[in-house]
């Protein structure tokens, strides 16, 4: 693992992902060894975290100082802000108000969108002690008549700042601030009794519960309840003992910071629980004692508190909006009474009632149900999103088998006419929709076009149903009849990979000679050996990094080729000769790099070409790529994840590129301004939306072996360290990546998201909540995970426009082929930096 900090500030960490996101403890050659398909990741932190490496007494001294640089400059610019006022017959003396601050604040920085913003970073000083209120209330408010003063209004000034230092002191200042500020309005939010808690406020506290791992497996409704009747409580010092063993149960609690010991009589400590775990619910439901004592493990401890009253209610409330259908005694749909209008995300539109489970043919007939025709047979599915949801992630519950059956048995004979067609009109529909979301996967399905081809074309009311809708649809959208129409065509000038696509297999030997081979992306490890060597002689396919760690591929895995990770190779050989193995000369990585070319390349169109590049591999990927790497490909026959994975791995490819470059690069003076202008890409790319492409530069600026080149670091100008700094908090974890969070919600589409944390989000969902309830699908697991899928799909929609690149083809080339030295040789990433002598660093 590689830590890869900026002056300590934050550290991220490599995990390894089969399916899931595994902790640090395991190595990657153990990963390697005891897995066939995977996507590798770099530095994406599994949240919540667990180690702290950011001292609160090191945050409180950076903090003073951010108030002493705002202290001075307000004094110095607003001199007659810090006044005596009057209020109530009462003189407050030298404060100022809450509204005039946030008001100052606002001119000073232009970046902040709303008050509330401004809010948070003075709460960050109310907090420290450092802004206190005239009558010592706790939460900073933004109003005329409510008066704050600085304690201390020296700050132990040592010397005056000139202008020019004063300008670059408040703006980190300010910096600090806005990192800081949204964490101290929530904490801030939490703080208010639940009556006294607006609207806006439930909905801030409902965004964050939304990643707290205790409340991943609630439903939606009881989330929003929670949201109104959290309670805040905190403890200043390790060793306070929250309850003991054998206490009459109160109150269920979730650790929002900090952690807890769990000790019992007789066993001592049992187990350790971090932030976002939770304890003392068991007690609520049985209605039993305390069974453990809970003492605090360190200071400065904050706890989410639910009281059982609340917690019952709670309970009751979600039972009595609950409605059970039952065939021949047993429950076959639940469904939840919604408490808002729906919307995206909603398990269901245009009803009362969401589905929450059931049986796949009974979840499939209640959304055949919710689908509105209006007089001229139009449809309203883009208004229902739970249809998209049921077919994107059908195969996980209900294969295509299943499924195509299921859709003719709607509507039987049995039946009157009239609801007949009716609901062979809305079968036509979803059909049509399944078809425009699938797209050219069904071409690759046998099953589905059989179904397409034979079944739905001899029901002469389907057929004639579907003519009729795409004779209509042809008028305004299409120009020849065709039910893939448009689904081949091009969204760049990368094409999507798809199953039956032919690749040339580069496959070595033990003596390293290279054996080549056209097979399909899908083909299985059985006829890749069949196509290299003859049967019976004991073969094996395996795979191998640059640090000669091995895996040997199982006869039944596929796609195997596309899903190499960095420098890895395929080799040949037989079941002896698999230890003797040795990784080949070009897995080391490059010997020098391509500065003198880089030279060449402005920042702008470097950053353009890759964004450009990104928007191709990222429309590239189809959305059910998403639900097959969740819940694993290997589930799903003939299912590939090409498109993801080569997105990943460029993600990968990019920030060792630059950690490579730099490292490689032996003269200072060069060296200095090739991370310059590593800056400046991500500085353009940042300003382009592609965060996917910004945080993969940033990764590779703030790897170890970049960020110990102390004497190249010195020679970058102050401006630009300033701009790199800022940049680097947003990639700080803390609160399940906050600083990522709150930086895209202000963004407007089109841009590219962070790939890794999209998946992370949606890992998250999936191993915290069951796909099967009493043997019924969670339908509202496969709704929360489609939220990521359809807004994915409404980013994607934007690939219309191009950033201008002026680059030649050479230079485009050189753009978009990166030689690397992979993650797994750590040490000869390093190498280079640590040869260069002290003074060349």
């Amino acid at each position: 693992m590689l830590p890869v900090s900026h002056r300590g500030l934050l550290r991220l960490e490599t995990y390894q992902v089969v399916g899931k996101f595994y902790t640090s403890g395991f190595s990657h050659s153990h990963l390697l060894a005891t897995h066939t398909h995977y996507i590798t990741f770099q530095h994406l932190q599994k949240s919540p975290l667990t180690v702290h490496t950011t001292t609160h007494g090191f945050l409180s001294d950076r903090v003073v100082k951010a108030a002493r640089s705002v202290y001075s400059v307000m004094n110095e610019k607003n001199p007659g802000l810090i006044r005596d006022r009057k209020h109530h017959l009462k003189t407050h003396r030298q404060c100022c108000s809450g509204k005039e601050l946030v008001d100052w604040l606002m001119k000073q920085n232009e970046c902040l969108q709303s008050r509330s913003q401004a809010v948070g970073m003075w709460q960050v000083l109310v907090d420290e002690g450092i802004l206190v209120h005239v009558k010592h209330e706790l939460n900073f408010q933004d109003k005329e008549a409510q008066f704050y003063r600085f304690q201390d209004s020296d700050f132990g000034l040592s010397h005056i700042p000139n202008e020019k230092e004063s300008e670059e002191e408040l703006q980190e200042a300010l910096a600090l601030l806005s990192q800081l500020g949204p964490d101290a309005l929530l904490t801030m939010i939490l703080r208010k009794t639940p009556s006294q808690r607006t609207a806006e406020d439930i909905e801030v506290i409902y965004e964050e519960l939304l990643h707290v791992k205790a409340a991943a497996h609630l439903s939606t409704s009881v989330r929003k309840e929670l949201a109104a009747v959290l309670v805040f409580e905190s403890h200043a010092k390790a060793g306070t003992v929250l309850f003991s063993q054998g206490d009459k149960g109160t109150s269920w609690y979730i650790i929002w910071k900090g952690s807890v010991n769990v000790i019992t009589h007789g066993k001592g400590i049992v187990t350790t629980l971090h932030e976002g775990e939770d304890f003392g619910q068991l007690a609520l439901l049985n209605d039993a004692p305390r069974a453990a004592t809970i003492i605090l493990r360190e200071d400065n401890c904050h706890f989410l508190r639910v009281d059982k009253q609340d917690f019952i209610r709670i309970l009751k409330d979600v039972e009595a909006n609950t409605v059970r259908l039952e065939e021949h005694g047993k429950t076959v749909l639940v469904l939840e009474q919604s408490t808002q209008s729906a919307g995206q995300g909603s398990a269901g539109t245009n009803s009362k009632y969401t589905v929450m489970s059931g049986t796949p043919e009974k979840i499939l007939e209640h959304l055949l149900e919710t689908i509105k025709l209006d007089s001229n047979g139009y449809d309203h599915i883009g208004e229902n999103p739970c249809v998209i949801d049921f077919l994107l992630t059908h195969k996980v519950f209900m294969p295509t088998s299943q499924l195509c059956p299921a859709e003719l048995s709607e509507g039987s004979e049995q039946e009157k006419d009239a609801y007949i067609i009716d609901t062979k009109q809305k079968v036509v529909k979803l059909i049509s929709h399944w078809v425009a979301v699938y797209g050219f996967l069904l071409k690759e399905d046998p099953v589905a076009m059989d179904f397409l081809e034979k079944e739905v074309a001899a029901d002469s009311r389907l057929s004639g149903m579907l003519k009729e809708q795409y004779r209509e649809r042809r008028r305004t959208k299409i120009q020849h009849f065709d039910w893939f129409s448009n689904c081949d065509e091009a969204l760049g000038r990368i094409q999507p990979i798809k199953a039956k696509d032919k690749i040339l297999y580069e496959i070595y030997r033990p003596d390293h000679k290279a054996l080549t081979l056209m097979l399909p992306v899908d083909s299985p490890v059985q006829d890749v050996l069949s196509g290299v060597v003859e049967p019976g002689g004991g073969h094996v396919l395996v795979k191998m990094n640059s640090t000669g760690d091995r895996a040997e591929l199982k006869l039944e895995a596929s796609a195997v080729y596309t899903a190499l990770g960095l420098n890895e190779r395929l080799f040949i050989c037989t079941s002896s000769e698999v230890e003797h193995l040795r990784p080949l000369k070009e897995q080391q990585g490059p010997e020098q790099g391509t500065t003198d070319i880089l030279e060449q390349i402005g920042s702008k169109d470097m950053a353009a070409e890759l964004t450009n590049f990104d928007w191709e591999l990222f429309t590239a990927v189809h959305e059910v790529e998403l639900v097959y790497y969740i819940f694993g490909r290997n589930k799903f026959p003939g299912a590939i994840t090409a498109n993801l994975e080569r997105f990943v791995r460029h993600f990968n490819k990019l920030q060792y590129w630059v950690v490579t470059e730099l490292c490689l690069c032996e003269d200072l003076m060069k060296r200095a301004l090739l991370l310059k202008k590593f800056i400046k890409i991500a500085s353009v790319l940042k300003e382009q939306k592609n965060l996917n492409s910004f945080f993969a530069v940033m990764f590779g600026l703030s790897n170890s072996a970049v960020q110990r080149l102390y004497k190249t670091w010195e020679r970058i100008p102050s401006k630009i360290k300033r701009i790199y700094c800022t940049y680097e908090r947003l990639m700080d974890p803390s609160r399940n990546h906050r600083a990522y969070r709150l930086a895209v919600a202000k963004l407007n589409p089109p841009y590219i998201p962070f790939m890794p944390l999209l998946l992370k989000d949606m890992t998250f969902i999936h191993e915290g909540n069951p796909s099967y309830v009493d043997k019924l699908v969670n339908f509202e697991k496969m709704v929360r995970l489609n939220a990521f899928i359809r807004f994915r799909m409404y980013l994607s929609s934007f690939c219309s426009g191009w950033f201008p690149s002026f680059l030649s083809v050479y230079e485009t080339k050189c753009s978009r082929s990166f030689n690397i030295v992979s993650l797994q040789n750590t040490s000869y990433i390093i190498a280079p930096s640590l040869k260069m002598p002290p003074g060349n660093q």
